[in-house]
This record gives C-alpha cells, structure tokens and sequence, in this order.
C-alpha cells in the first residue's frame, strides 16, 4: 500500500470490485500520524453507519475447544518421499494429465519450518493420509529399498526419529493411522497389529509418544485406500475391534479416533454399525469439493458466498448425526480438512482462502468441535507454507492471528451469521476477563459495521487482491525478515464507537479490558 492517502487516491489499483476510497482510508491507519485521529473523528461524530452492538463483558460462554484446537498434518508420504499432487503449472490442467509427481522427503530438521510451526504452538501433527494406509514401517538400520509385497511404501527409523524431534521442537503432539494393506494381513485376510506394535515401540524407544490414533485414513474410500480388494463394512467392523483391543491392551494412553471418514454417508453408517462403540473421539474428514486436479466444479468466484461456507455446518451436521447415533456424547475432532481434496485448488494458497479457513474454525468452535486439523503444514496447494521455500501464504498469517489473540472458551458473539458478515467471540488469550473477536466481512462490496462499546486493538487483513499470495496487516505487508523471523504482530489501538469493516477483509479485534467473567 501507498504510505499517503492523496497518492492512494490518485492512483487507482486493480482491486476487486468495491474495495477502492472508502477501503483505503479505512485501512490507511497505522501507516501515517493521521490514520488513528481519522478513525477516532469518524466514529466520535457519528459518520459511520451504526451496526448491531456488541457487549463484550457479557458475552455469555457456550463452551470450549482443546488448547490445540488448531492443528495440521504432514502426510505420512511427505515424511517417507513419494508421488504427491502435482503442483498446479500456469495453465488449467487437461483432462487425463498425471494427477501426482515425485517429491523427495520432507526436511523436519529445517530450522525455519520448525520455528514457524513452533508460532502456532501448541497443536497436534497428524502423520497420516490415504499413503499411511499401505506404508510399511522398518524398525531396523537398514531399510529395504522397496517395499515388501503388500505394501507400497517404507518409513524408515531415522524418518520417524525426524518426526518425533520435530513434534517436541514444535510443541505438537503426533497423531496417526496405521497400515491396512494386504502386507498386514494373514493368510485369512485378518489385520494383524505387527506393523502397528512395531511402530508403537520404536516410538517410545526414540523417546517419542504418540497422542492419538485412527485405525485407517478414510475407511469410507476403501478402493482408493490402499485396502484390500472388496473390502467392506464387515471387514471394517472385524479388523477396529482388533485395533481397539490392542491399542488398549500396548498402549492405552492413546486417545481412539474413528472412523474418519471423509463423508460417505452410507458406508460411514455402516461401518460405524460393524465396528460397535469403543472410540474416545469421534473423527472426520470434510473438504467442501475436488481440486481442479480431480475435475472438481468449485469455483473462486463462489468461495466468498453462504453457500460455500455452510458446507462446514453441513457436514458436522451429518457427522454429529452419526456420532449421536453410534457414538453418544463423544467429542469431535474433524482431523483432516482444506478448501479441496487431491492437493487443494489454486486459491488455497491465496486470499481467498483465508476467509474459508478462519470462518471455519469460528464455526466449529462454536459448534463445540474440539480439535481443526489443516491439511497441510507444508505440501501442495492447500500448505499453510509454500513447499519449496516455506515462505508463508495468507492462511499461515490468519492462523498465527488466531493462535495469539483467540483462547478456548467460546463465547456467543450476539451477532447471527447473515450475508456478508459473520462475528465469532472467544475469551482473549492469556488475557483475564479480555474478549477477542473474529469479524469476516465477505461481501465484496459493501461495507459492514458494528458498534464495540470498549476499546479495543484491531488487526486487520487485507490483500490487494482476493487472489494475491501476500497479505497486509494494518496496511504493512506480512513477511518474515532477512532471517526468517516472524515480523511484529501489532494491533491498532481502536476507540470505542462504531466501527466499520471494508469489503471483503478479515478483522480480528483484542478486548483485554472487556471485564467478561466467564473469561476469568
């Protein structure tokens, strides 16, 4: 952005459509000495349009989610190298091109990946995916180079040894799923528990733990899951409680999730009849389409709408409906989830995308959804970081806004999600009595407002375009300095009064004197 308003008015940038004078100087704060006394005259002289009123000391508490209610995965093939969704070239990809490319293992050890996971500690790293379904673990020095019959791939020791420091470099705690390939069955085509123990005890060896476990990733999908052929809700239902008794029998530390399905009603419902009660978490999977690698009809034009959106609700609505009715009273954690399936659209690493991500964890939390897992930290289109120079894309700074100013007890806003703006509320993080609120204004011309009787501190995200990979925070341009350290993460000291929300921006406001008594 221009650091002067006469400039930014002389020179018309190529905007979306409604984001020009009005949104310039609502944004101007912060980078000249008259942006905040702008402010404070528009709102003291009643210049903007008064907006629903929020009461911030007494919003009342509707629940609350995990400490790491914001967390991420690392595909199990990232950590052992293989072929992974084909990066996006600058054309739309033809009909039958090749849907994956060879990517080599993921560098756990990077200090920069390691230091911006870190920033949004604590978290869960779920190491999983359709490839963790027919990988074979080598619990010795010398891994075979190909994998044995049954499966196809290997993680080696050292692999998960990488995992493992990473995870206590980076506060998160491992989650994962175990094979199920033919190579761990026996002659009956029963699971067995070897590759799982051996995986367990190694883990313990390294001085790793882990938190968490699915049986499968995605039993839902068992023809594209590495299962074996024709398998079916009786087989799922036979094998889970095989899991079941030997995860509590080894290792009954580990929280059971399940089933992890990626939204297959029927076959859901089935399997969860097959397999009987025995989780402690209810998991699922939810991408609202297919990425344009797997022919999917989503659009970025349609990525800012209610209809869009609301398939988060719609799909923790079908979920909770199975939860209810086989696994009563259970927490639900939603352990996978992007703007797409098969590596993410081309607006996942953008703007646009920001909007999905952070409305989406407002709507679960408030929902009472537990614990979010991006898909991915690190790889392809849907990475909260770019695979190659793990340079941070737009989601990455909205999760480092959300892990820093929103803590877990979730508070009722007062304000219905309507067209065009949505207001989520949560206690301030590490602040007593303070209140933080989400405010996502998807309307791409109009304008929103709402009146906060308390100051506040107000951090705004805007792009240049909805489509850019660069996002600015009070009008400064997010990026890590020549050392790859995190900028400062300032707000904006903001009056009381009505304030006003430009055209598709994303507001995060910090209360620390709100006085709520259910945030002491």
């Amino acid at each position: 952005m221009s650091s002067g308003s006469t400039t930014a008015r002389s020179r018309p940038r190529n905007r979306e459509p409604g984001r020009g004078r009005a949104h310039v100087l609502m944004f101007r704060q912060g980078r000249t000495a008259t942006g905040p006394a702008i402010l404070a005259a528009l709102v003291c002289s009643g210049a903007l349009a008064d907006g629903a009123s929020l009461d911030p000391a007494n919003m009342p508490r509707v629940g609350t989610v995990e400490e790491r209610f914001q967390s991420y995965n690392i595909e199990m093939v990232e950590v052992t190298g293989g072929r992974f969704w084909k990066a996006y070239g600058p054309e739309p990809s033809p009909p039958g091109m090749d849907l994956y490319a060879y990517r080599p293992p993921i560098d756990l050890a990077r200090s920069k990946l390691r230091r911006l996971a870190a920033a949004l500690a604590p978290a869960y790293l779920r190491v999983s995916g359709t490839w963790a379904n027919s990988t074979y673990f080598s619990d010795t020095e010398e891994a075979p180079s190909t994998p044995p019959a049954g499966f196809d791939g290997v993680l080696t020791r050292r692999q998960w040894q990488g995992v493992i420091d990473f995870s206590k470099t980076a506060d998160a705690k491992i989650v994962t799923s175990f094979a199920v390939s033919r190579g761990t069955r026996d002659a009956a085509g029963v699971w067995t528990p070897d590759q799982a123990a051996r995986l367990l005890v190694a883990t313990r060896l390294l001085g790793g733990s882990i938190a968490a476990a699915e049986f499968m990733n995605e039993p839902d999908l068992p023809a594209i899951s590495g299962a074996p052929a024709g398998y079916d809700a009786e087989a799922y239902g036979r094998d889970f409680k095989i899991f079941r008794s030997f995860i509590r029998q080894t290792a009954p530390e580990i929280v059971v999730l399940g089933p992890g399905a990626a939204g297959q009603a029927p076959l859901a419902s089935d399997l969860l009849a097959a397999s009987g009660p025995g989780v402690d978490v209810f998991s699922y999977h939810h991408y609202g389409t297919l990425s344009e690698r797997c022919i999917g009809t989503s659009t970025p034009e349609a990525a800012l709408s209610e209809a869009w959106l609301a398939k988060t609700d719609q799909a923790l609505t079908l979920h909770q409906t199975l939860r209810n009715q086989f696994e009563p009273g259970k927490p639900i954690w939603l352990t996978e989830t992007a703007d797409a399936a098969c590596g993410g659209n081309r607006s996942g690493a953008t703007f646009l995308d920001t909007f999905r991500y952070l409305d989406q964890l407002g709507r679960l939390a408030r929902a009472g959804v537990q614990v979010v897992m991006h898909n991915t930290l690190a790889a392809s289109d849907y990475g909260l970081l770019d695979e190659t120079t793990l340079t941070p894309r737009p989601n990455y700074w909205g999760a480092l806004l959300w892990r820093r100013l929103m803590g877990t007890t979730v508070l009722d806003a007062g304000v219905p999600i309507e067209q065009g703006l949505h207001v989520y509320a949560h206690c301030q993080r590490g602040k007593s009595g303070g209140a933080a609120l989400l405010v996502i204004n998807t309307d791409r011309i109009a304008s929103r407002s709402l009146r906060v009787p308390i100051a506040s501190e107000r951090y705004v995200l805007d792009a240049t375009s909805l489509r850019s990979t660069i996002v600015q925070l009070n009008g400064t341009t997010l990026a890590l300095d020549d050392k790859d350290g995190l900028p400062p993460i300032e707000g904006m000291p903001t009056p009381a009064g009505t304030l006003t929300f430009a055209p598709a921006t994303i507001s995060f406001l910090a209360i620390p004197e709100a006085g709520n008594r259910a945030c002491q």
